[in-house]
């Protein structure tokens, strides 16, 4: 990136600054924001230095006035994935809690313990939820064509169709979410990894406003920012967490999560299918029905384990919501088969 980018990524993110703090309510935050503000505008200063000639008057674009827009309307709190595609930096500090609540690091060996999250937790709930998916949209689709008095063969066909329509969108969307997450975290790594060779002692002092406003001493949270940055590794690690709110451990990859995706969703999406497979008529669809029932209680009570709520409660209300799902696709289909025969 060249000398000029790089002053306009300051002058954008000083403007932005100034923004978010006026839309801020939190006084903590505002201060926050203000204070990166300040260290956007000397980094400006910087690399402006550097650049010949020099640069003319800084005038934000109409993407940076819209997002600016958004985020006083909306709030900051709202707008933390796009802040963060746009450079805006301390965004962890809106997702910590007060400082009695909640313990802050004390030493550079400390540092990212609490982040450390478990990566089979999160792709458990993700199979949950695909399996879910498949099931309720397949068994309303399945209900629905017959409702409109399909024939046996049609409905397997049908069956098998949104299966596979459903599982391949439910990958090509994985994908292109997990592949969005991982370049936005590797373009942000990558200009903090400039900046942090640039001026160390900039990035120092930015991380240390963001633990003073999640409540350190201010000569505490300098004393640590600075033991931080004497790793850079550690130090890129660091700013990716405190400065963008990016957890590098929850970035997993893109064909793992499509494949991932992809299974789920044929599973929960077969379930309701397999009747059809060995049954035709009223039997294929009541058993579907009672695969359906089954499989929506159990799903229900396995998102207990990521809600808190009862097992029991929780399957009843899966299994009421599926329900009330195929019950209403299998009314349309059986009305718009009846105006078309």
């Amino acid at each position: 990136m060249s000398a000029l980018q790089s002053w306009r990524e300051e002058q954008q993110s000083a403007w932005l600054y100034g923004a978010l703090a006026e839309a801020e309510r939190s006084p903590r935050i505002q201060s926050l924001l203000r204070g990166l503000g300040s260290a956007a505008t000397a980094q400006a200063v910087h690399w402006a230095a550097q650049c010949s000639p020099p640069p003319e008057t800084y005038r934000p674009t109409l993407r940076v006035r819209l997002v600016a827009a958004l985020a006083r309307k909306l709030g900051p709190r709202r707008m933390l994935p796009v802040l963060a595609a746009m450079k805006v930096r301390g965004l962890s500090a809106y997702s910590s809690r007060a400082p009695a609540e909640h313990a802050l690091p004390r030493s550079r060996e400390d540092f990212g313990q609490r982040h450390r999250s478990s990566g089979a937790g999160g792709a458990l709930r993700a199979a949950v939820f695909g399996a879910n998916d498949g099931l309720v949209s397949n068994t309303s689709l399945i209900l629905g064509v017959a409702g409109a008095g399909a024939e046996p063969r049609t409905l397997l066909l049908t069956g098998v169709a949104g299966l596979l329509a459903g599982a391949f969108s439910m990958a090509a969307g994985e994908y292109v979410s997990v592949r969005s997450q991982r370049e936005l975290f590797e373009h942000q790594i990558g200009l903090e990894r400039s900046e942090l060779a640039e001026y160390p002692e900039a990035e120092a002092e930015e991380l240390a406003l963001i633990y003073q406003a999640r409540g350190l001493e201010l000569e505490q949270a300098r004393a640590l920012a600075h033991k931080l940055v004497l790793s850079p590794e550690h130090a890129l690690d660091t700013l990716a967490r405190e400065e963008l709110g990016l957890n590098p451990d929850d970035l997993g990859s893109p064909w793992g999560a499509a494949w991932t995706s992809f299974l789920a969703f044929a599973v929960g999406a077969g379930l309701p299918l397999a009747p059809h497979l060995f049954l035709t008529g009223s039997d294929a669809l009541y058993a579907t029905a009672g695969v359906a029932l089954l499989a929506l209680f159990a799903v229900g009570g396995a998102l207990a384990l990521f809600t808190g709520r009862g097992v029991f409660a929780s399957g009843l209300r899966m299994t009421f919501i599926g329900s009330a799902a195929a019950a209403a696709t299998f009314a349309i289909g059986r009305l718009f088969g009846v105006s078309v025969g």
